[in-house]
């Protein structure tokens, strides 16, 4: 795993108590707290996987003596059927922890799945497949993590790892030349600064300035092959705005070198993945 153990305890236990509260109705009162089971993993439908170490780590917080046999791993390709973890611990806790293992299971192989998807679709080309900020609140570094499953890259976790000047940013700021230069003078020196354009015009003062990454935002793929052209280097190109599976191989041909898509993450489908009691 890439993300610290005390971060996925916390929206784990988060999301626990926010199920459990403090009664399980109907496990409480109908399997005896001693009844020992043994539960399986499997996938309905074809994807990527991600999450399944966190997903099994909900029941070892309920359950410290469970144990498990793990066949998948986050990344893997896996098939409808395909047999991906068991677990073995007391009946109640293993009923308890099932909702909210699924829903982070299947949400993070839904991303995982979606980003391969896109990455697949470029294949051919130098772009690389980059989510936004457009995530869950408090789930954003499991998201990102399931973008990076799924072959993608991550892009800022936070306002605070780049500066990104978006057209509100420019338009309250007196346009891009005067923006980027306020800014420049207070960033410190490792800040990389990018600037979004909704048209050749501002692409051209972008690159006047000096960003460092130029966001083509909601153009077509010849207005970016026309800016790709013109910033020749200069600068990094970013793509974002209206790209889907279908217009995504053309936006990539433009000579684009990041393709950011917020569909990653925030309109995702879950993946189709039980949790059977044997």
């Amino acid at each position: 795993m890439l993300i610290p153990q005390f971060y996925i305890d916390d929206i784990i236990k988060n999301a626990i108590k926010e199920d459990i509260n403090y009664l399980d109705q109907a496990s409480a009162f109908v399997i005896d707290e001693d009844n020992e089971t043994t539960a399986r993993f499997v996938a309905k439908a074809d994807g990527v996987l991600c999450g399944i170490e966190i997903a099994l780590r909900v029941f070892e917080l309920l359950d410290s003596s469970c144990t498990f046999s793990v066949y998948k791993k986050d990344g893997d390709e896996i098939k409808k059927g395909d047999l991906i973890a068991r677990i073995h611990g007391k009946t109640t806790y293993l009923l308890q922890g099932e909702r909210t293992a699924l829903n982070l299971l299947q949400h993070l192989s839904g991303v995982a799945t979606q980003t391969n998807a896109a990455v697949k679709a470029v294949e051919g080309t130098n772009v690389s497949i980059a989510d936004t900020r457009k995530t869950l609140p408090g789930l954003r570094a499991l998201q990102k993590y399931a973008v990076v499953c799924g072959g993608g890259k991550n892009h800022r976790f936070n306002l605070s790892d780049a500066a990104m000047l978006k057209d509100n940013h420019i338009d309250a700021g007196g346009g891009i030349l005067a923006t980027v230069s306020k800014l420049r003078s207070r960033v410190g020196h490792t800040v990389k600064i990018e600037v979004e354009t909704r048209n050749f015009e501002e692409v051209k003062l972008a690159v006047e300035a000096g960003a460092d990454i130029i966001m083509l935002d909601n153009m077509t793929a010849e207005e970016m092959k026309q800016a790709v052209e013109y910033i020749n280097g200069r600068a990094l190109t970013e793509a974002s705005g209206n790209i889907t599976l279908e217009n995504i191989k053309e936006k990539a041909l433009s000579g684009i070198d990041i393709i950011s898509m917020g569909s990653l993450t925030h309109s995702v489908t879950a993946m189709d993945i039980s949790m059977q009691i044997d």
